[in-house]
């Protein structure tokens, strides 16, 4: 149980712990695969233990933006809201990397926070940290031009991987910027040109 345990509102809740994984489905994922679909019932809250998600929102006309990655370590609190109110997905998660996830029931998960402060102190943990970050998109919208989203973006992605190089195709940041291929493979160039990034086949090196 090495993952769950790391986790800081964990460490003096053990039987917590043993009780998530007990409870819990473990599956594993490949990246591009979904977890959790747009307007599906939410029966299970996922629990990160080893890779990554990006949750993402989809318009009616089909354009997608990427909303927030969810760490190991980490669950989806849009799932567990959600859930808790017998409600249907408003995102969908999609696989980063290669991916250790729980499933844990929700009847289970209310029953945690009924039982350990520790889970509850853990789910407001990440509803507080999901808020600070969709502040940050919407700010990103209003306030920052594409090429300096396309940066924060690579920036992220490189802190999940730990490593400069993203594999990534330009199709893929527009649909996650909500923004069009042409728009992001011109300033791509452009960003090349300035020595920010080097440009391969479906990959990007960030240079600085």
């Amino acid at each position: 149980m090495p993952e769950l345990q790391l986790i800081k509102e964990f460490n003096a809740a053990p039987e917590l712990v043993g009780k998530i994984y007990n409870y819990s489905l473990k599956k594993e994922y490949k990246p591009g695969e979904t977890v959790l679909a747009e307007h599906t019932n939410i029966r299970s809250i996922p629990i990160v233990t080893k890779g990554s998600l990006k949750v993402i929102r989809t318009e009616e006309d089909g354009r997608e933006i990427l909303l927030y990655y969810i760490k190991t370590g980490e669950s989806c609190i849009m799932s567990l809201l959600g859930g808790l109110h017998n409600d249907t997905s408003k995102v969908k998660a999609e696989v980063e990397e290669d991916s250790e996830i729980l499933f844990l029931p929700i009847e289970k998960a209310v029953l945690l926070i009924k039982e350990y402060p520790e889970w509850l102190e853990y789910i407001f943990k990440l509803y507080h940290k999901r808020f600070e970050e969709l502040l940050e998109i919407i700010n990103d919208i209003a306030f920052k031009k594409i090429d300096e989203r396309i940066l924060d973006l690579l920036n992220k992605k490189n802190e999940l991987t730990q490593s400069n190089i993203i594999y990534i195709t330009h199709e893929q940041i527009a649909n996650e910027l909500g923004t069009a291929r042409v728009v992001v493979s011109r300033l791509l160039k452009q960003l090349e040109e300035s020595k920010k990034l080097e440009l391969g086949r479906n990959k990007i090196t960030i240079l600085n």
